[in-house]
């Protein structure tokens, strides 16, 4: 009976340090799922950016484009810093910005790898499948990653805040 107490103890006090190393250390795996969501998205970026099928991608939606890609990479950037700090709302910002990530794949990937262009007398297809597929995986991954570290930064926010209440009740 008192093995079974001291087992019970050492895998409470191993829990109670893990929780409360928390407060000392940061949320690196929220914060670099993070980063790995900006340079999936700066590897779309460059992709679509370096094509040039005709005058195709020369439309007012490339500028919103560029804005936008801007406009992520800097939130996502302050998502990171965020959540490694434990900051829960910076979690709840990167939902929406990963269900963003998605719905891009219906803009310029879905429309481009549709249209044609003629160039030299022929018409071309503006996206040929092997992009489609490329920026597809990097929209998907960036949004997936940017959800992943949403979710790991509510979780970890939740068990530190829960851990700093139990220790200031003692």
């Amino acid at each position: 009976m008192a093995n079974e107490t001291t087992v019970k103890a050492n895998d409470m006090s191993d829990e109670f340090i893990k929780k409360d190393r928390m407060r000392y250390v940061k949320n690196k795996l929220s914060g670099n799922l993070a980063v790995l969501s900006i340079i999936l998205n700066a590897l779309f970026f460059i992709s679509i950016y370096k094509s040039n099928v005709g005058q195709y991608y020369y439309k007012p939606l490339i500028g919103g484009s560029i804005v936008y890609n801007l406009l992520f990479m800097m939130i996502v950037f302050l998502v990171s810093e965020g959540s490694k700090n434990y900051q829960i709302n910076y979690s709840y910002i990167a939902i929406p910005v990963a269900l963003l990530q998605f719905a891009r794949i219906f803009i310029y990937p879905m429309m481009a790898h549709r249209a044609t262009t003629l160039t030299t007398g022929v018409e071309e297809q503006v996206m040929k499948d092997g992009q489609f597929i490329r920026l597809v995986i990097y929209l998907v991954g960036s949004g997936v990653c940017l959800l992943l570290s949403a979710f790991i930064g509510i979780v970890k926010c939740n068990n530190l805040k829960k851990h700093i209440e139990s220790v200031e009740k003692v």
